[in-house]
């Protein structure tokens, strides 16, 4: 579908052009967690300020890296800011459901297995689903879910 292509390509260079949530938070109190892709040099640090009730109060996302890399980061942010916890992660496990590719998926734990993995169709990806077409480029997939690794390890840090 050329047009749905063109409109995912919008909002990836958008997203790069315009990156929301870019900048950082006091550390501590949130959390700073650095995350590196060294085949390409992509960097992404995550400042991740969860509040004691468990919702994601601010988030801001710092560091430098291709295009994907860098909207997926921005894309990541604006979706998990004033989310749970618990919402955050299930988004991260759809959206690395999303990014599989061949006999390779995650299921609800994140764990690695032969079954095809059904999205949860609770889980609403709206503008991450523009980044789908990355699983056309395997070598792409690190850059597209790098940022959500180091959100996954700042959630893992502020529980």
């Amino acid at each position: 579908m050329p047009g749905l292509e063109d409109l995912y390509r919008e909002i990836i260079l958008d997203h790069y052009r315009n990156p929301r949530n870019r900048g950082e938070l006091p550390a501590p109190p949130a959390k700073r967690v650095e995350g590196f892709n060294p085949l390409c040099g992509d960097e992404v640090v995550v400042f991740l300020d969860v509040g004691d009730d468990g919702l994601v109060r601010d988030i801001k996302i710092d560091g430098q890296g291709c295009s994907i890399s860098q909207s997926s980061a921005s894309v990541m942010s604006a979706a998990v800011k004033g989310k749970t916890v618990d919402e955050a992660r299930a988004l991260i496990r759809a959206f690395k459901a999303m990014m599989s590719i061949h006999e390779q998926r995650l299921d609800a734990d994140g764990e690695l297995t032969d079954e095809a993995v059904a999205p949860d169709p609770g889980v609403k990806l709206g503008d991450l689903e523009a980044l789908q077409g990355v699983v056309k480029f395997p070598v792409r997939i690190k850059c597209a879910t790098l940022s959500w690794n180091t959100l996954a390890q700042a959630l893992d840090e502020a529980s």
